[in-house]
């Protein structure tokens, strides 16, 4: 009998026995957790100061133990609905301009959360040991994830209901602490995380690429911004144009998602039109509340104060 083949056979075996006891282990573990119905009717876990379902959990937890970083990794670190989808095409648009003919950019062929890959929503969601060698194509590594600040691997750091949204429990909640962990470091290591919002990234989308691609390393060149370079990834990320590309039409992400469901309407504001006037005044006060101090501050629709936060 060919010993390559039995040596193959008890890996798999190996790994099938390792997953078993995890799931297992995990079953346990999740009768531990704090647990209450989202406003998708599934249960989901408080772990950690956040909300998950148990899938992601899983999935979460073998990316926090197993992750190793390298120092050039870069890491998109969003929360859902945040822009994530517009962010990933601009990062990866920007950071491979080189790696390819400009006509020949794979936005126009795979989805960006096909080229810029989640770890708990992706990568680690049905395999463990993900081989993370063969994932990214181009170099430096570019992943992306929904994980808190204050949750990721230490390699890395070295509609539902209003009122489930109110109180922050739903998937990767509470909002709130998830972006002020994200700010809080990036005014403690500017150099190592930049932190964007959505609403100034919409206001003038051209300034902000060229502040992240010198955060990247890979700064544009006078050459480049006399070629209209930057105007031209701004094109080609753009919402109608990543949302009319027939590949974001069809299908859908490992997670269930079809890919569409990604593109809503990328307004900002837009969430006002979704709520009563009772409910936009006491988030008005619950983000005064919250952002109390902390120097970062939202602009809101015209419904409501322009700036809310305070320094």
């Amino acid at each position: 009998m060919d010993t390559a083949k039995i040596s193959k056979a008890e890996m798999v075996s190996k790994s099938h026995d390792m997953e078993s006891s995890w799931d297992d282990d995990l079953k346990k573990l999740l009768q531990t957790f704090p647990k209450e119905k989202g406003w998708l009717g599934s249960d989901l876990y408080f772990y950690r100061g956040f909300w998950y379902p148990s899938l992601i959990l899983k999935a979460f937890i073998s990316f926090q133990k197993h992750f190793q970083a390298f120092n050039s990794d870069i890491i998109v670190a969003t929360f859902p609905k945040c822009g994530t989808t517009w962010l990933k095409a601009l990062t990866f648009s920007t950071l491979y301009r080189n790696q390819f003919p400009w006509d020949e950019n794979p936005l126009l062929a795979f989805g960006p959360h096909r080229l810029v890959r989640f770890f708990e929503h992706d990568l680690y969601l049905n395999n463990t040991f993900p081989d993370l060698q063969n994932v990214c194509v181009y170099q430096p590594r570019l992943f992306s994830t929904h994980v808190s600040y204050g949750s990721l691997p230490t390699s890395i750091k070295d509609s539902g209901s209003f009122d489930k949204f109110y109180h922050g429990i739903f998937v990767q909640g509470p909002f709130f602490d998830h972006v002020l962990g994200y700010w809080k470091a990036s005014q403690e290591n500017p150099n190592k995380i930049l932190f964007l919002k959505y609403e100034d990234l919409k206001e003038d989308t051209g300034y902000h690429l060229k502040n992240l691609a010198m955060f990247l390393g890979v700064p544009f060149t006078d050459d480049e911004e006399k070629q209209g370079v930057i105007e031209k990834i701004v094109k080609i990320c753009g919402f109608e144009n990543l949302k009319e590309l027939e590949v974001n039409k069809k299908g859908a992400h490992t997670s269930g998602v079809p890919h569409a469901d990604f593109f809503r309407k990328g307004e900002v504001g837009d969430w006002s039109n979704y709520l009563t006037p009772f409910m936009i005044e006491c988030l008005e006060k619950l983000i005064q509340e919250k952002l109390n101090g902390s120097g970062l501050t939202f602009k809101l629709s015209s419904k409501t104060s322009n700036n809310i936060g305070t320094a």
